[in-house]
């Protein structure tokens, strides 16, 4: 089953068990309430009785004495003596007789009074049973009263309750479930469309397209706008893939180009020291452009760093000059960091003049290794970041990858690298803050 469809079956069926929840207690409280209201009538008419036998028991015989009414229905009244041989009787009876022996039982023996079931004929009787007091000299003194009134009318208004009820509640769980169903609908309507413009962008592979947003503040709209920011990021990614590849293939093809060219020299002309040297020199350079692909790669493919502790101090080397503002501890993967700061010394190298200094401390939670040189930094409008980038005042050839590295390894342990000027600074979460302060070595 499709979602939209559990969700509905889901409401749907909630809804028919509260149905019949109602259905089964509402007639069930109605119960209650009528016997309940006929029990209290039932004490009302024996005590009325009992109060009659006390003050004027000769009437007790008289015509229309014993004759009640409740709601249209005529209460049955029967008088016996302690032998239990009917005294007086309500009209109603005429040559019947209210069947209750073990509440009658209980009156006269017991004398307890008590409810009980019986039965007038074929009628179904709820009987209330009540001794009557001793005192006085009638033939009722010492006996009791049996006052019984039909549940025919009881049953038949239980009997329409529960199908005006249960034809109600057919009526409401239908009308709840076409609702149930078309509020589902309309609420999974957005996922529909997610649904559909998904495997539109699947089908096309076309990552600039974006899934539509619904105009609402709900979970579908922050859904929809979280995958159009993935899409947005994988975008971005496959962009920096393919002008990575075409960076690489690029920086590939010139030395390769050289090395080819010096071969067929050499092939026409034989070997040449300046030939054999130039060869040398792109051989090597292609092998730096690889291993720093290779290590650019790694970093993309690699999970986040687990690391060890390690103080940046131990870290610091190949420059001119090394302070120790602070010793600092990092959870860090030695050798990652120590390629970054290998990476950002020979940066200062090539593109800084002067000495390069190595600053190491920390601020803020933030451990932080600084590398500086004597000049003036890189221009504002270079990317120096970006994958084979260079600057104009290089001195020597590079792969353009190296602060790349920096930046990927940076990111991979939490951290980031940032540059002021001609100062390049590697930042990560500090693990401790044992001070210890060092002059310049």
């Amino acid at each position: 089953m499709s979602l939209q469809r559990r969700v509905a079956a889901a409401a749907t069926a909630a809804i028919v068990l509260a149905v019949v929840l109602l259905v089964i207690a509402v007639p069930k409280f109605l119960e209650n309430e009528l016997e309940g209201t006929l029990e209290d009538t039932l004490v009302r008419r024996a005590a009325d009785v009992a109060r009659l036998n006390a003050t004027a028991p000769d009437q007790l015989t008289a015509p229309g004495a014993l004759e009640g009414a409740l709601a249209g229905s005529a209460l049955y009244v029967q008088v016996i003596d302690p032998s239990g041989r009917i005294v007086a009787r309500s009209s109603g009876l005429g040559g019947r007789v209210i069947e209750a022996e073990d509440a009658t039982e209980r009156a006269l023996r017991g004398r307890q009074a008590s409810f009980a079931d019986g039965s007038l004929g074929p009628d179904a009787l709820r009987v209330y049973a009540a001794p009557l007091g001793e005192l006085g000299e009638g033939e009722a003194s010492g006996g009791a009263v049996l006052v019984a009134g039909s549940l025919a009318d009881i049953e038949d208004t239980l009997s329409h309750t529960r199908r005006l009820v249960a034809l109600c509640a057919l009526i409401a769980a239908l009308l709840a479930a076409s609702l149930a169903t078309i509020l589902t609908r309309r609420a999974l309507r957005p996922l529909t469309r997610l649904s559909s413009g998904a495997q539109a962008i699947a089908t096309s592979g076309d990552v600039a397209e974006r899934l539509p947003e619904p105009p609402t503040h709900d979970e579908v709209a922050e859904l929809a706008g979280t995958l159009n920011a993935m899409l947005e990021s994988l975008e971005r990614a496959r962009e920096a893939e393919h002008r990575f590849v075409g960076d690489a293939s690029h920086e590939l093809r010139t030395p390769l180009t050289a090395l080819r060219g010096n071969a067929a020299y050499i092939a026409r002309h034989g070997a040449d020291p300046a030939v054999l040297a130039d060869i040398e020199a792109g051989a090597e350079r292609l092998s730096e452009l690889l291993d720093d692909l290779l290590a650019l790669a790694r970093e993309d493919a690699a999970a986040p760093a687990q690391g060890e502790p390690v103080a940046l101090s131990e870290l610091a080397r190949g420059a001119d000059e090394v302070i120790i503002e602070r010793e600092v501890t990092a959870q860090i993967e030695r050798a990652a960091f120590e390629r970054a700061v290998e990476n950002l010394v020979r940066n200062a190298r090539k593109h800084g003049t002067g000495r390069v200094t190595i600053t190491v401390g920390g601020a803020g939670g933030e451990a932080f290794l600084r590398v500086q040189d004597e000049g003036p930094g890189p221009p504002e409008t270079v990317a120096i970041f970006e994958r084979f980038a260079r600057g104009t005042n290089a001195h020597g050839e590079g792969s353009g990858l190296g602060l790349a590295i920096v930046k990927a390894i940076a990111e991979r342990h939490g951290g980031r690298v940032t540059v002021d000027g001609s100062a390049f600074t590697l930042s990560v979460r500090e693990l401790s803050n044992s001070v210890r302060t060092s002059a310049p070595r």
